[in-house]
């Protein structure tokens, strides 16, 4: 089983994107199930429909998924295996307030250390704690050896108690932490691999530490995804996969180029059922890898030249695959969806004049209103010729009056394409 993780915080980016895409891949090679789950314990930082919006992201790229569960729906679960925790002596109840943190954490950075716990609320005996009427949250013990895992990626690493720390696991309310919830859920959930951001590297053996306490001995496979930058500036980039696609990039050249950057693969503009075949997580690069917009734009133009005529018609808005071949006309000069529709949007806009040609443009759309229908150019060229007398001054304000540019593609070239829909462009 695998599972991607998201949480309802925040517009989804390209990098849990990213994270997302190698988990379905990796589900279908293994052919095991991909599990959704809503990280959704941290309340006061939820946004309200953050989760829907997540999972039309996944539909929309075609990333299929078994099921979708709300980590606050396992909240029995978490409270039940804390209390065992404290039972077992392996978890305490920690009476110290934020206030008491906040000033031994600013010792610590007087002291230039490291702020860890100090334990002091471990040693309480069972009398006194029955006996204190104050919140408490819930801190398991820290390990007393060292947590050790490999990474598929990053090879081998080998934490300290001390790096471990005796952290909180139940917040004062009696909702769970992010490390506890998510251990504890990796452990029901029975995953087997979790590939996820390299951010999370410090917070595995946390989650193997819970899960050992608790008595849960399966291994559990990890790949930590290097950050993704921006190729410009080298900070992390955090750009919207929704922003993305209102830009009109395509999700199939969105996934490519996600699977692309920083992997070996033997070809440059692919899909993901065919990355499926020969994808190996082992072959992506331990290091940062970078988003080059241009790149995207590159890929996404090579998309849209294979794309069916009919489907990008519908994603035009229309529905006639001659429109998908007009789109095609125009990659000469765009590479987006977006750029696309400005284009024909400039067809069917209605003209006021070209400069310089204003008179002929007048001619010109008075004697198109009333023409007959022709299937060929040269035929229409030829009539509007006899009926308007124009020959040299023809060309330029033909093609503005049809297409709302004076420059770009060949009328020729589009005819064939727009004749059905002359009366509309014509106003």
């Amino acid at each position: 089983m695998l599972r991607f993780a998201p949480s309802p915080t925040e517009d989804m980016h390209i990098g849990n994107l990213r994270v997302a895409i190698f988990n379905y891949i990796v589900s279908k090679q293994l052919n095991e199930d991909l599990i959704i789950r809503i990280e959704d314990t941290d309340v006061e930082r939820n946004i309200e429909g953050k989760d829907k919006e997540v999972l039309e992201i996944l539909n929309l790229f075609s990333i299929e998924y078994k099921s979708v569960m709300y980590q606050s729906d396992s909240l029995k679960y978490h409270q039940k295996m804390a209390l065992q925790l404290m039972t077992q002596k392996k978890a305490y109840a920690c009476f110290c307030s934020d206030t008491k943190l906040d000033e031994l954490k600013e010792e610590s950075i007087k002291d230039g250390k490291t702020f860890r716990y100090d334990g002091f609320c471990e040693t309480l005996s069972d009398e006194t704690v029955l006996n204190t009427n104050a919140p408490f949250t819930v801190r398991i013990k820290k390990p007393e050896h060292n947590i050790k895992f490999t990474d598929l990626l990053k090879g081998n690493f080998d934490y300290t108690p001390f790096d471990v720390d005796s952290f909180i696991i139940l917040r004062q309310d009696k909702t769970p932490t992010y490390n506890y919830a998510c251990a504890v859920d990796d452990m029901i959930m029975d995953i087997s691999i979790i590939i996820r951001s390299e951010d999370h590297v410090s917070n595995t053996p946390k989650q193997i530490h819970i899960r050992e306490s608790l008595g849960y001995t399966k291994e559990i496979k990890y790949v930590h995804l290097p950050v993704i930058l921006d190729a410009l500036t080298g900070e992390n980039d955090v750009s919207s996969v929704k922003w993305l696609i209102d830009e009109g990039f395509l999700p199939s050249a969105i996934a490519n180029y996600l699977v692309l950057i920083g992997n070996k693969t033997p070809t440059e503009i692919f899909s993901l059922e065919e990355a499926i075949e020969w994808f190996k997580i082992e072959n992506i690069s331990s290091s940062a890898v970078k988003f080059d917009i241009d790149k995207l734009r590159f890929i996404n133009k090579k998309h849209l030249e294979t794309i069916d005529d009919m489907r990008l018609s519908k994603i035009l808005g229309f529905a006639d695959a001659d429109i998908g071949k007009l789109a095609k006309n125009f990659l000469e000069e765009v590479n987006t969806i977006k750029e696309i529709k400005e284009k024909i949007a400039l067809i069917f806009a209605p003209k006021t004049s070209l400069a310089g040609f204003e008179e002929e443009c007048l001619k010109l759309k008075e004697c198109l209103k009333t023409a007959p229908f022709f299937d060929d150019f040269e035929e229409l060229k030829k009539y509007i010729t006899e009926k308007t007398s124009l020959k040299e001054q023809l060309t330029k304000p033909l093609k503005y009056v049809l297409t709302g540019a004076n420059d770009g593609v060949n009328i020729s070239d589009i005819y064939p394409l727009i004749k059905n829909y002359l009366g509309e462009i014509i106003k």
